[in-house]
């Protein structure tokens, strides 16, 4: 890949919303929590979306992971139309590029920490052997460890944020969907999720997150505010063009192959 064709890559738009709407109820009883709602987001922001309880904020982050459609208009994930494809063909678009985190963790309480992270590979073809190192790898990042075994009650509300974080990227997804992930913890923990959200920007990882926090929003290459189902402010600060590079990384076929040809390597030179 030559390097304009690593910056256009780079500058292009991954989630395309046009005309978007939600509506709830019908006749006299409707609402919208989302009207006529356009948005383009391109590969690498951090989007901080913020506005008042009810100004549509969640509704938007559901329906952009695809855990809720809209009542009318066009979502393009990767300029794939995925309001027109089947239900199951969008659980396997949610489980191969869509990462979340959740205010309040939503780890399975009798399973152990390793366990919860390796949920996500279960729908992109690792085995359990595979997952388990994989979530292990994934919960080292963030100097856990040692905590692989533990039950999610046995940890502070710091430390299981940072395991659902560990969840949400350990299958390497393009977008990573937080909604209020700093809502449940003290100040001194949310700084440390802040920084390992940073980080995994970094990486050149989409992150779209849902705040009421204003300091946050130092964190953010775009903060967008919103207010009744539609965008009110929308300020980048930072240009696409110095957005992070995404890290290529091998997926579940992208293995496959690659032990396909060391095998043949090696049988080449027993032959010799």
């Amino acid at each position: 890949m030559n390097e304009e064709q690593g910056k256009s890559n780079i500058n292009e738009t991954i989630i395309k919303l046009e005309g978007l709407s939600k509506r709830f109820g019908y006749g006299d009883a409707a609402s919208f929590a989302l009207k006529n709602f356009d948005l383009e987001v391109k590969r690498g922001e951090f989007i901080m979306i913020m506005g008042p309880s009810g100004c549509g904020k969640t509704t938007l982050l559901n329906i952009i992971g695809l855990l809720d459609t809209a009542t009318s208009g066009s979502y393009f994930l990767n300029d794939e139309p995925v309001n027109r494809i089947s239900p199951r063909r969008q659980a396997r678009l949610r489980a191969k590029k869509i990462g979340f985190i959740f205010q309040n963790f939503n780890l399975i309480p009798n399973l152990p920490i390793i366990e919860n992270v390796a949920l996500p590979l279960v729908y992109s073809g690792y085995h359990k052997t595979r997952r388990l190192i994989k979530a292990s790898e994934s919960l080292d990042r963030f100097n856990m460890k040692d905590k692989e075994y533990y039950l999610p009650f046995q940890l502070s509300g710091g430390q299981q944020q940072r395991a659902a974080i560990a969840r949400a990227i350990v299958s390497h997804p393009e977008i990573i969907l937080a909604d209020e992930p700093t809502g449940n913890l003290d100040s001194k923990s949310s700084i440390t999720v802040m920084d390992e959200l940073k980080r995994i920007h970094s990486e050149g990882n989409t992150i779209i997150m849902v705040t009421h926090n204003p300091a946050l929003t130092s964190y953010a290459t775009r903060v967008i505010n919103m207010l009744d189902g539609a965008i009110d402010t929308d300020i980048k600060t930072v240009k696409d063009s110095d957005l992070p590079v995404p890290i290529e990384r091998k997926t579940p076929k992208k293995i496959f192959k690659s032990r396909k040809k060391t095998a043949k390597k090696s049988k080449k030179k027993g032959k010799k």
